[in-house]
């Protein structure tokens, strides 16, 4: 199991009404995808893994690098899904703050409705917030707590701390196929920044003071959590350094030099444009990439931009050609018809075989303020307004350094059950 740490800087913020909107939209095609191909217990094991969940949320249109993503997602998720639980088998509960108090009665209303043993999985619920807040004492004080179950009983939960003194978050992500013991390594990941040595009861070597969860807190063996390779950044823009560029240029080239005509697989999306081809390029790869080609989440912004203007304007009418797109094409495959479905799928394999011969070039910086000027064609939008014409983007009021700020929560008003 991978277990580590990655900086998740806090952010002052809402999402707008017509991202909201949007993100649920596209959100649940990429769901409704993934079990219609893999499975629900595949999707619980992407949701599990931090990588491709923060590439789920720059995909969706968030800001690539903060800890917004994780209450923006699931918030999205939970009325994309929940709309549609009977017919996906898949039930997400919780929420950030007062809405994490809801997941015990959620819980128990779903076991009603699936028959499954409700009160084992509210004693999970509460356990699962128990180890992170208490067993695992790192700063970092919950106030996000996402349950997602299945009605086959698997499930995955997404929980996140602040560290309000530091501006920082911290993500736990859990799976339950890889819980054997909730005192002993339970988290598929832990998402956050190393700070040195924390109180870690759930490490192998503490098996001796473990007498339950709450005998865990009365010992002390300290231990230094190993660190990952994922650092995200202070900074808002997206840097050339965030990117895997080899990929991202090879995803460009299939969507804008690329004549659609000339790739046989491709056939059915002639008359689909080349910057849409490009999100669909990116979005194809959300459902189909292997845990391999997560490791640069920013590369997922290029899909439909962020909402803070980085790396441009949100796409609104890119966006809504692709949650179209998408819907259109599991409409008909649920009538048999999955020709656009493999097609979709098929984009991502097109782009990994022109990546292998793929060099990248020095114009990255260019390329993303070509796209800005370009962005009011697009129905360009950010939380600061919208792109205009002329190459007068509104993301030129944007200044590129901006300090990180703390998320207005009141951690002391917050209680996990």
């Amino acid at each position: 199991m991978k277990k580590g740490y990655a900086d998740l800087p806090l952010h002052y913020g809402t999402v707008p009404a017509w991202l909201a909107k949007r993100m649920s939209l596209l959100g649940g095609a990429i769901v409704e995808a993934i079990v219609q191909e893999y499975g629900k217990k595949m999707l619980l094991q992407k949701i599990s893994d931090p990588f491709w969940f923060q590439s789920l949320g720059c995909v969706l249109g968030m800001d690539w690098h903060s800890s917004g993503i994780t209450t923006s997602v699931m918030n999205a998720l939970k009325k994309a899904i929940n709309q549609r639980s009977l017919e996906l088998g898949i039930y997400v509960c919780g929420g950030r703050g007062k809405s994490s108090s809801n997941t015990p009665i959620e819980l128990l209303q779903i076991a009603n409705k699936t028959g499954l043993d409700g009160n084992d999985l509210v004693k999970k619920s509460k356990l699962v917030a128990k180890v992170d807040n208490c067993a695992v004492q790192d700063g970092f004080q919950l106030y996000l707590h996402s349950f997602i179950v299945t009605d086959e009983g698997d499930w995955a939960v997404i929980q996140q701390g602040m560290n309000s003194n530091e501006r920082m978050a911290r993500r736990y992500h859990w799976l339950s196929s890889s819980v054997k013991s909730f005192t002993e390594t339970p988290h598929s990941f832990i998402y956050g920044k190393n700070k040195g040595e924390i109180l870690n009861l759930t490490d192998q070597q503490a098996q001796a003071t473990k007498q339950g969860i709450i005998g865990l807190t009365k010992e002390n063996p300290d231990k230094v959590m190993k660190e990952i390779n994922l650092i995200m950044p202070n900074h808002h823009e997206v840097c050339a350094s965030d990117i895997n560029l080899k990929r991202l240029g090879a995803a460009l080239v299939l969507a804008h030099e690329t004549e659609v005509k000339d790739v046989e697989s491709l056939l059915l999306l002639q008359g689909v444009g080349p910057r849409t081809l490009q999100s669909l390029t990116l979005v194809s790869e959300v459902i189909h990439g292997t845990p391999s080609r997560f490791s640069d989440p920013a590369r997922f912004s290029f899909a439909h931009g962020g909402k803070d203007g980085h790396p441009f304007p949100v796409p609104t009418k890119i966006y809504d050609e692709t949650i179209e797109i998408f819907n259109k094409a599991i409409n008909q495959s649920k009538l048999g018809e999955n020709d656009k479905l493999q097609v979709l799928k098929n984009l991502s394999k097109v782009s990994m075989e022109i990546e292998k011969d793929f060099i990248p070039n020095n114009n990255f910086e260019e390329w993303i303020e070509n796209e800005r000027n370009n962005s009011w064609k697009y129905g360009g939008k950010t939380i600061y307004g919208d792109a205009v014409e002329n190459g007068a983007s509104i993301t030129k009021n944007i200044k590129k350094e901006t300090k990180s700020k703390t998320n207005k929560i009141d951690i002391n008003q917050l209680s996990l059950f």
